[in-house]
């Protein structure tokens, strides 16, 4: 069966290299190709899962090496391929979810003259998240890390026409390229400490070493993990990504790319168990990012980007629970899963109100939709339900348990981490009811107005053939689009029932992340009892808020906090006051001290060179009659001076 990985990358690796080099000849089939390929990546994954399961727990890993890709002396680098429980329950996640998305993108860039390069796009970003989660050494990680960064800058801007998605992609680039310079800071120190990249011997060498060295190489991958899942300080590009086609919206947030920090974290789990203070940092890391994610997803009127927020506040859940160790690795990834069907479906969603709605994004200029796109609402809803954590549905299980597990942390931290997981808790419920009370409740405000928002993206390529700027006439998606939000609504209703009975998540991933229990100062029903409290609050007061009163289709100015979470907080204010004129700054004092202290210097000493060299330049005129002078000075010196030797 080991033989079988390499074809999960293969298949849509071929779709990519077929489509993006086959020409305009492919542009009636390129999208078929592309799905079929990403279907048959999904097809090994579950044929390799079913080999799994037949297996023992510690017998499940399987390894394939394709080639010796640097085989030198001192340095070995592999293109070999590991599976075990942690990669396989990514690679189901990914593949799956991907060509549920690439289904639905059938149906939504129909109109798009570049649909086979999208799908091209989407297969390529498959492949490099599955050579990211699959390959067994740090160094081939590091692969498919930057190939999810090319396939990311590729999508987001793949509408490039668009000034603010060129921008959009460019800053998703730059943001994740200074995360990337820690990954390969990492991956240099684990080399110079262990002389390898390979999981196995630089996991089970990390009792061995310095708890320094181990703290270095932990904070370096936890800016890699930054990065990648858009935690603070370099979440500032997730907003921005919404500028891509929804799919992308969908596949970035749901399946791939955010969540390949927190594989990162949990795949390295030895060496921050191994160093304290870096665990304490990606802790911290976690809970001012739920914090920071719900509060700025209060605040947006763009459907997509108070999506964005919400899943940088989850994901900062999953890297508050892979902080606290064996304690809440296996978690982690539990609502990783979950939150890939409910966001999915969540962003299909929207994309399907988009449809609609002449791809309008601002909710303000939504309300009523419910019976003019009923699959779409029951869907939307069912995501809804599941990520404030309905009781039954999916975020129930698997928030819950993160909130757990940040109790068990034990003593006064564990209480501060668990009234954090908490309160965000209550902050989803009052910002996802928002949503969607704003989307598919109240007045239908869209009649008041047909002209775009201000804050709304430039129209895309399919609104522009079919002439949408007139009053949207809203309208339930073409079942390309609905068939996949209503498999990911089933996701998000039964996957963490399923996970959660007999703790079968928990015996799957044990063997690999292993699992403590904690110390919990209070029981799991006072947690969750705690937990629904939070979510009948946050849902009162959105109802109170936005369910009882009219929404005015002009948001109002709000205090300061409302008007600061609009700006996302003032990250991109933040970054251009430290970083970019502390840059200029910064680059302006070199250039002083280049053209005074260098170039004085420099400058200088050819100076007085030149001088030196043309008072020199002097004896040598060419004249005899100079020269029999000097000679005649030069013997007389000479005679005075052994004269006068003499006489001493």
């Amino acid at each position: 069966m080991e033989n079988l990985i390499a074809l999960l990358v293969a298949a849509p690796l071929l779709g990519a290299a077929v489509l993006l080099c086959g020409g305009r000849r492919l542009d009636r089939a390129g999208h078929w190709l592309g799905t079929l390929l990403a279907a048959a990546s999904f097809v090994v994954a579950v044929v390799l899962f079913t080999d799994m399961l037949g297996k023992g727990a510690e017998d499940r890993a399987l390894h394939q090496k394709l080639f010796s890709w640097i085989p030198v002396e001192g340095f070995q680098a592999d293109v070999a391929f590991q599976l075990d429980q942690l990669s396989m329950t990514f690679v189901l996640l990914i593949t799956g979810v991907g060509t549920l998305i690439h289904i639905y993108s059938i149906g939504y860039m129909e109109h798009d003259e570049r649909r086979r390069r999208f799908f091209g796009y989407l297969n390529l970003f498959l492949a490099a998240m599955l050579i990211l989660v699959i390959a067994d050494n740090y160094l081939l990680l590091y692969v498919g890390w930057e190939g999810v960064g090319l396939a990311s800058y590729l999508l987001i801007g793949f509408w490039q026409h668009k000034p603010s998605a060129a921008t959009a992609a460019k800053k998703a680039f730059l943001v994740n390229r200074v995360g990337d310079m820690g990954l390969s800071i990492a991956i240099m120190l684990m080399f110079t400490t262990f002389g390898t990249f390979a999981y196995g011997p630089v996991l089970e060498a990390t009792g061995e070493t310095s708890e320094g060295k181990l703290t270095a190489i932990g904070l370096m991958l936890l800016l890699a993990a930054c990065g990648k899942s858009a935690q603070v300080p370099l979440q500032s590009w997730l907003g921005d990504a919404m500028e891509g086609p929804t799919p992308v919206s969908a596949l970035i947030h749901a399946a791939t790319m955010v969540t390949a920090g927190v594989y990162l974290i949990v795949r390295s789990g030895a060496i921050f168990n191994a160093a304290p203070d870096a665990q304490m940092v990606v802790v911290v890391v976690g809970a001012v990012t739920l914090i920071f994610g719900a509060i700025v997803g209060c605040a947006k009127d763009d459907i997509k980007k108070a999506l964005a927020g919400s899943t940088m506040s989850q994901i900062g859940y999953m890297i508050l629970a892979a902080g606290l160790g064996p304690i809440g690795y296996v978690f982690a990834i539990m609502h990783l899963v979950t939150h890939g069907f409910f966001k999915a479906g969540l962003f299909l969603g929207a994309g399907s109100v988009m449809h609609g709605m002449n791809d309008e994004v601002d909710m303000r200029k939504y309300g009523g939709l419910r019976k003019y796109m009923p699959v779409t609402f029951v869907t939307f809803g069912l995501g809804y339900l599941a990520i404030i954590g309905f009781p039954g549905l999916s975020g129930f299980f698997s928030k819950d348990k993160i909130i757990e597990a940040a109790f068990a942390k034990g003593g006064t931290e564990g209480w501060i981490l668990g009234s954090v997981a908490l309160l965000g808790a209550a902050i989803t419920a009052f910002y996802m009811t928002r949503v969607m009370l704003m989307t598919f409740f109240g007045e239908e405000r869209w009649r008041r107005t047909a002209t775009p928002s201000p804050d709304a993206p430039d129209v895309e390529p399919a609104a522009e053939t079919r002439g949408e700027h007139a009053e949207p006439h809203p309208h339930e998606s073409p079942k390309s689009m609905t068939i996949p939000m209503i498999v990911l609504a089933f996701g998000s209703v039964f996957a963490g029932g399923f996970f959660s009975i007999g703790d079968r998540f928990l015996h799957w991933l044990e063997p690999v992340t292993g699992h403590d229990h904690g110390d919990a100062p209070i029981g799991a029903s006072t947690v969750t009892a705690a937990t629904m409290v939070a979510l009948v609050i946050g849902v009162a007061i959105a109802w109170a808020m936005y369910g009882r009163k009219p929404v005015p289709v002009a948001a109002p100015r709000g205090s300061l906090l409302t008007r600061a979470a609009r700006r996302d907080l003032l990250q991109d204010d933040f970054n251009h006051v430290v970083l970019v004129r502390g840059g200029e700054h910064l680059t302006r004092s070199l250039v002083y001290v280049d053209h005074t202290l260098v170039d004085g210097v420099v400058n200088g000493t050819a100076a007085s060179m030149g001088g030196l060299s043309g008072r020199l330049r002097k004896l040598q005129n060419g004249y005899a009659r100079s020269y029999a002078v000097s000679m005649f000075g030069g013997t007389a010196v000479l005679i005075a001076a052994t004269l006068l030797m003499r006489a001493v």
